[in-house]
């Protein structure tokens, strides 16, 4: 009987690794399933310690390779990357992503986060009709005056210091990601706002929204930050494949690869504590993150994600 749950086990989870091998989750609605494959990989280390305990050695044996498969992806995420701290003089930039939930995030809730974490740029997703005149009597302009924010964009971007919109460099997507230049210190940063569309909706759809994202920063990654609701996991192909264009996940870099943002207060899972990270923070080499967590925002299913970044060339 157990025997026969661990094979179960395993063969779901042997599924998921042949899905994410394969790539298949690309653009198809595996990409719903993908996002299980670290508690996938809990299960299969559960059924391999049932295995050695009955003493089934041959399917235990398939269970370690299934095994040291998923943690060869999944422990450089729970591992902080070496390389050691940021020289001191290195600029420091606090960035911030907020999904506002169709605008209903509480405005005066992410403004005291906003203070409390002493943000310099905010990016903001869903952001629904009057969240920028809930956000302005909440007191957002006290404490990030700079934005680029325009009707009908899915996305803004608030900020501490003088923005220049880059409308050239922004990804024709479908939530219309904004995209502005910020100077910090000496240097510059390329900031874009990002929200693709969810694959339960349409996985094609969402596919192409992540072709646009790195055609637009394909061979522009040194001083790039990529912040938002990506709808994606770092196990998801289209993910994958923009991190690859020169891209660091803020979370991974830091040994929280597998701290989860979603969901948090859905209506249509009640009850539920965010159970996969879908909420990133991406940056080019010229930047190093020092710090990455996430927060409680009333209002809003998902968790603002805030990070400390270095500019360190």
């Amino acid at each position: 009987m157990l025997v026969g749950v661990c094979w179960a086990v395993l063969g779901g989870s042997a599924g998921l690794v042949v899905v994410r091998l394969g790539g298949w989750d690309d653009g198809t609605s595996l990409a719903l399933v993908v996002v299980g494959l670290p508690y996938a990989a809990l299960a299969s280390v559960l059924a391999l310690g049932v295995l050695l305990a009955l003493r089934s050695w041959w399917p235990a044996g398939l269970a370690g390779v299934l095994v040291a498969v998923q943690l060869f992806w999944l422990v450089p995420r729970v591992v902080p990357e070496g390389g050691g701290e940021p020289p001191a003089a290195a600029p420091r930039l606090r960035v911030a992503t907020s999904n506002a939930y169709l605008g209903q995030v509480d405005a005066a809730a992410l403004v005291g986060l906003v203070r409390e974490q002493r943000v310099d740029v905010l990016a903001m997703e869903e952001f629904g009709p009057g969240a920028a005149d809930r956000l302005d009597r909440a007191g957002i302009a006290e404490v990030l005056p700079y934005r680029e924010a325009r009707p009908g964009r899915d996305t803004a971007i608030y900020s501490r210091l003088p923005l220049t919109p880059l409308d050239g460099s922004a990804p024709e997507a479908a939530r219309e990601q904004i995209a502005a230049e910020v100077a910090v210190g000496a240097r510059t940063v390329r900031l874009t706002a990002v929200h693709t569309y969810y694959p339960m909706g349409d996985a094609g759809r969402w596919a192409e929204d992540f072709v646009e994202l790195r055609a637009a920063v394909d061979g522009a990654t040194r001083d790039a930050v990529l912040l938002g609701d990506f709808n994606a996991t770092l196990d998801h192909a289209p993910m994958r494949a923009l991190l690859d264009t020169g891209l660091t996940d803020a979370h991974a870099e830091l040994g929280r690869g597998l701290a989860p943002t979603w969901p948090e207060s859905n209506a249509d899972f009640p009850g539920l504590r965010p159970v996969i990270q879908i909420d990133h923070v991406l940056h080019g080499e010229a930047l190093r993150a020092v710090s990455v967590a996430e927060h409680t925002v009333r209002g809003t299913d998902h968790r603002a994600v805030v990070a400390e970044l270095a500019v360190i060339g």
